[in-house]
């Protein structure tokens, strides 16, 4: 699998949600809905804790801008189409580019959470994966007790496959991880 350089002004949009590749002015509002989800994203996802500033999300921003022009991962912020807030992120990484396979993960902020968005646009980026870059595989991988995060995988489309012991390495030591793939025949198809 060659993944040719793909636009970073590409935009993904499902109403009510907007998606595009992180700009350094998307810093401050990463910095806010991180720290107003310490409790529900940063219990799952480390990088999200109490002391998150500004140059972490300066950082995080670079890093995502380097992934896209180097082609290793996909990172998108999910905005409001309306109002423009920034509701959280979803992107690909891991790529296996022999197996034509990666990772999808995906975050919303605390206030927003429960209302759908993170299926939303998990199934963009799905999407954007499986069309653009020409991924044949796509895993979902999370705790076993994070049971939000595996209704939005199951809500993609995807299929529960396993619990790999020690598939994921957080707060220092090695976790067990519920594994759910998704294929392009699973992808619910978009409405026209």
């Amino acid at each position: 699998m060659s993944i040719e350089p793909i636009s970073p002004a590409w935009v993904l949009v499902d109403e009510p949600l907007r998606l595009r590749p992180w700009q350094p002015r998307d810093a401050e509002d990463l910095l806010d809905a991180a720290r107003s989800s310490v409790a529900s994203v940063g219990r799952w996802l480390p990088w999200c804790h109490a002391g998150y500033d500004l140059d972490e999300a300066r950082t995080w921003i670079s890093h995502c801008q380097d992934g896209w022009s180097r082609g290793e991962h996909f990172a998108f912020p999910i905005f409001d189409l309306q109002t423009g807030e920034l509701l959280g992120g979803c992107g690909l990484n891991q790529l296996n580019h022999p197996h034509r396979s990666a990772n999808l993960g995906y975050w919303v902020r605390q206030s927003r959470q429960g209302e759908g968005i993170a299926a939303r646009a998990a199934a963009l980026v799905a999407r954007f994966g499986f069309e653009q870059l020409g991924l044949i595989r796509i895993e979902i991988v999370v705790m076993p007790d994070n049971h939000a995060s595996q209704r939005t995988a199951q809500k993609t489309g995807a299929h529960f496959e396993a619990v790999a012991r020690h598939r994921l390495w957080a707060n220092g030591q090695a976790h067990d991880a519920a594994v759910y793939g998704l294929t392009p025949a699973d992808l619910p198809q978009p409405v026209q």
